[in-house]
């Protein structure tokens, strides 16, 4: 019969579950809950949306083999001053949104909260500009609100 190392009998119940908890920080995925790496790391900090001001506008190259620029803004958000780059959706989205608007960005829906299709680094896109949806905007239904 072979030995276990783990303790076994009628008052082993403390040991084992001190070992358990102590060997589930060899799990990557227990440890960076725990800490909140996922988080920290996210500039929206868990939130699915948030609202940043507008710096700047530019193009981003498309991955192969498309060939594109696709329109992006770089966003400084209001909770906490980080700096991220949105995509900028829909046809003709870039000419509803200028320098100083307020916009809402969200998650632009990529694999474990990473960039989608061809646009390489961009992980949000914008959705709303000074309150109104840029769907609505581009449409023709509403007009931009001034800030």
């Amino acid at each position: 019969m072979t030995r276990s190392k783990s303790p076994n009998g009628e008052f082993a119940a403390r040991k084992l579950l001190k070992k358990r908890q102590k060997m589930r920080w060899k799990d990557i995925y227990y440890k960076r809950r725990m800490l909140g790496l996922n988080k920290k790391a996210d500039p929206l900090e868990g939130a699915p949306q948030a609202t940043g001001v507008v710096l700047d506008k530019y193009g981003v190259g498309s991955k192969q083999p498309n060939s594109a620029l696709r329109k992006c803004v770089r966003v400084q958000l209001i909770k906490n001053g980080k700096q991220i780059g949105a995509f900028v959706p829909h046809d003709g989205g870039l000419l509803y949104i200028n320098v100083h608007d307020q916009v809402t960005v969200e998650g632009i829906g990529g694999a474990q909260k990473g960039a989608k299709g061809d646009i390489p680094g961009i992980k949000w896109r914008v959705m709303k500009v000074n309150g109104v949806a840029l769907s609505e905007l581009v449409t023709g239904r509403k007009e931009k609100a001034n800030r």
